[in-house]
């Protein structure tokens, strides 16, 4: 007898039996349906320092670590930080740095950012965190509906050569800052690379609403080109949707993937915030991107990113869809 059929028959004895009463049986019918090899843990974000209540509380329903806010916290105050989380059975995985702004043509502003993902990466030691979140820069959106987006590149250089089917002299200006911003932004993370690796922390490029390598094989071929285990991806799965299906990042990036954050969007509403929701409650395919995780074999962190739902419904959402629901 296999996991599956002994399951099926662990779970048809205890009803027999009566044992299933004040039992919660979704996790036999879970388990019966699908054996997930990928293990997928659930954490919050903790906008700031993590609060000791505040995780406790996660812990409760059934969260097992957080990514944090705090990006300049320094060691000393993200150590003790660690230890608070640590004594509440939880996890400060991941840091987030979020935005910086490689492209700027001021010098002096972009060295400050370098420096900034430097603290961030002292910063993630001390909370425990081997990771953090970095999303190198942005630019503006041209006027393309994000479906029409068809973007044509060089493999080699990452360099856009079309945007869109058909004339492209409309969108010469996004081209240039396209290939002006992965220059740069390649420049720059090479340099944090020796800081990444002397830290331990892996650097996750985050793909949102930043307007740059916004095709799954794009943001791939972008961040495969550090050819680095310190620089990988740190994939949103709600946030793409509107450019192509959140499954077709997860199967793009594959083991490039560090981390991953829970969210969902309907993309009936538009393609502006108003279409961002409750998790399962937008057009993400959650099962199809749960097989996708599988078939790529990540295991390791899910966070959910906002929503307003009270936490126990949150933590119901979330474990429906890494059950594959």
């Amino acid at each position: 007898m296999n996991r599956r059929d002994f399951l099926k028959a662990t779970a048809a004895v205890m009803g027999a039996m009566g044992l299933t009463q004040g039992l919660n049986t979704s996790h036999f019918a879970w388990s019966a349906e699908t054996q997930w090899k990928t293990k997928l843990r659930k954490a919050m974000i903790s906008e700031g320092m993590p609060v000791e209540a505040t995780l406790k509380m996660w812990k409760e329903n059934g969260f097992e670590g957080t990514e944090t806010t705090a990006w300049d916290a320094g060691y000393e105050k993200a150590l003790e930080a660690r230890k608070m989380a640590e004594k509440c059975g939880m996890e400060i995985h991941s840091v987030m740095r979020a935005w910086t702004n490689f492209n700027s043509k001021d010098d002096a502003a972009v060295k400050k950012d370098i420096e900034s993902v430097e603290l961030a990466l002292q910063s993630a030691v001390g909370f425990g965190a081997t990771a953090i979140l970095l999303v190198p820069c942005r630019t503006d959106a041209p006027a393309i509906k994000p479906r029409d987006f068809k973007i044509e590149f060089d493999p080699e250089t990452l360099m856009v050569t079309k945007v869109v089917e058909g004339d492209n002299k409309p969108f010469q200006a996004y081209i240039d800052i396209q290939n002006y911003s992965t220059k740069i932004s390649i420049e720059c993370l090479k340099k944090l690379i020796p800081a990444a690796e002397k830290a331990g922390v892996v650097i996750g490029v985050e793909n949102v609403w930043n307007n740059l390598w916004i095709t799954p094989d794009f943001f791939a071929a972008f961040v495969r080109s550090f050819n680095s285990p310190w620089i990988r991806s740190y994939l949103d799965l709600g946030n793409h949707i509107k450019y192509a299906e959140t499954e077709k990042y997860v199967y793009a990036l594959g083991d490039t993937i560090v981390r991953l954050h829970a969210k969902d969007y309907d993309f009936n509403k538009g393609d502006s915030f108003a279409g961002f929701v409750e998790l399962r409650k937008g057009t993400v395919n959650w099962p199809a991107v749960r097989q996708a995780i599988e078939d790529v074999n990540y295991n390791g962190f899910i966070t959910i990113e906002g929503g307003s739902d009270p936490v126990a419904q949150q933590s119901k959402d979330l474990d429906l869809i890494i059950a594959g629901k």
